[in-house]
């Protein structure tokens, strides 16, 4: 299922030599092993050799260094070099500092730093209030994370979270206005964690909790949400939850069919499973199911954590038992955001008619979207590469940029169903298709129109 993509991306530097064919031998060798070129460059021309730069897309680390071998196995052909575009993104960092202000003269230094700067520490002292106005805490979130989930690929410790959290910052720039800035802790003690962003947090107008496990993140929040005057999201669950409520909510437009009508299937009871559940009961629909490696979540399980505790006291009505199989066999609608082919298409003919597939884990789903779409109606994943992506940038930089203009000291469900139907919303009538249920992460109007809706909703809870 996977295919070549950027992420993967090279740029291959060879030497070859200067016949007529030379080119079309270089791309075929590379087409050969499933490799798809991007650009194809001429650097350098010689009367004995050409020396060419071809960047192309592959599916993995291993299939690059095929197409690598592919070119090399070319008679007259040398490879020179090798780069791997992501790793040369990185190199350096993301992210910068740069300075709002010019500083250009004693004039300028005089009130930017000493002596002036000390009128405004004396005000914010008299009136703590002021730094939200006179300081970068009104336009500025913390993205905390302690490294114990990244990705998916598990507790990499906070030196490899970085990258992660750069690009969580870089996003936050670019779709929303709003200077975010990585905090890796070097603990995944519980106190510690809470201890620290509690003592950073006056820099703040907002803390991001990222890639924290459950259930460790679930107190963390709580606790956090209690004891600071800044609004705390936790965005791998919140901002996925929001984004699904909101896509969801189109693609049952898309089937005709209400979301109080809908039996749903939650795999998944993680952070992001935990909250899209919580999230989707303020919708009240038939019922909702979840399922975990344990299979389905029920009343009177054993060994339940307090979060499954809460999730089976408040769905599967019924109270069935069994696998995430059982669980499929006349639902409407299947959110998974779990782990890689849990089931096929012979699943998938056992929903309801017109289903609904949420295929969500990333880089691979729990279904196949081709299996999937032998039967289901609407088809959604975590992926680029396929329509329908529910990906969390279409959430969290709106709902901080409303957060922060809006002065919010916390965060309530209201805010978040906002959000989720603002996102819906950008999608009218004359685009919505099976195919296009949620909007591009790139379309303009998403950033705003979510703050827009957090603002509103923030100022009608405080008022």
């Amino acid at each position: 299922m996977p295919v070549p993509g950027p992420g993967y991306s090279i740029t291959v530097r060879v030497e070859a030599p200067p016949s007529a064919s030379a080119a079309g031998d270089l791309t075929s060798a590379v087409g050969r092993v499933g490799g798809v070129i991007t650009a194809f460059d001429v650097v350098e021309s010689h009367s004995d050799r050409v020396v060419v730069d071809i960047t192309c897309n592959a599916m993995s680390a291993n299939h690059a260094r095929d197409i690598t071998e592919a070119l090399e196995a070319l008679p007259g052909v040398a490879v020179r070099k090798v780069s791997d575009r992501t790793f040369l993104m990185h190199l350096g960092g993301k992210i910068e500092v740069s300075a709002k202000v010019a500083l250009r003269n004693r004039d300028d230094l005089s009130r930017a730093y000493t002596p002036g700067v000390a009128r405004i520490c004396q005000a914010i002292a008299e009136n703590p209030d002021d730094a939200r106005r006179l300081t970068i805490k009104r336009n500025t979130v913390a993205v905390v994370t302690d490294g114990s989930a990244v990705l998916g690929l598990g507790n990499l410790g906070p030196a490899a979270a970085l990258p992660v959290m750069e690009g969580k910052a870089a996003l936050f720039k670019k779709f929303a206005g709003v200077d975010a800035w990585p905090v890796c802790l070097d603990t995944q003690d519980t106190e510690e964690i809470i201890r620290a962003v509690e003592l950073i947090a006056p820099v703040y107008g907002g803390i991001n909790l990222e890639d924290i496990a459950a259930p460790r993140c679930f107190e963390i929040e709580a606790r956090l949400r209690d004891k600071l005057d800044i609004p705390v999201f936790h965005d791998d669950q919140h901002g996925t939850a929001i984004c699904v409520v909101g896509a969801l909510r189109n693609a049952l437009r898309v089937v005709g069919k209400s979301l109080t009508d809908a039996r749903i299937v939650v795999c998944g009871v993680g952070a992001a499973g935990s909250a899209i559940i919580r999230l989707l009961l303020h919708r009240d629909p038939a019922d909702v199911v979840a399922v975990d490696i344990n299979g389905i979540v029920h009343r009177g399980r054993e060994n339940m954590d307090a979060n499954m505790a809460w999730v089976a006291e408040n769905t599967n009505k019924a109270g069935i038992s069994g696998t995430l199989h059982d669980a499929l066999v006349g639902a409407d609608v299947f959110i998974g955001v779990s782990a890689p082919n849990l089931f096929g298409a012979e699943q998938v003919a056992t929903m309801a008619a017109d289903p609904v597939v949420f295929a969500l884990a990333n880089p691979d789903p729990e279904i196949d979207p081709l299996e999937a779409q032998k039967h289901a109606a609407v088809v959604a994943t975590g992926r680029s590469d396929y329509p329908n992506q529910i990906n969390n940038v279409l959430a969290f930089p709106g709902v901080f940029r409303g957060l922060l203009d809006a002065q919010a000291r916390g965060i309530t469900d209201a805010m978040l169903l906002a959000a989720a139907d603002a996102i819906a919303d950008i999608v009218d009538d004359d685009r919505l298709n099976a195919s296009f249920i949620v909007p591009s992460v790139f379309d303009a109007a998403v950033a705003p129109a979510v703050a827009d809706a957090v603002r509103k909703a923030a100022g009608a809870q405080s008022g």
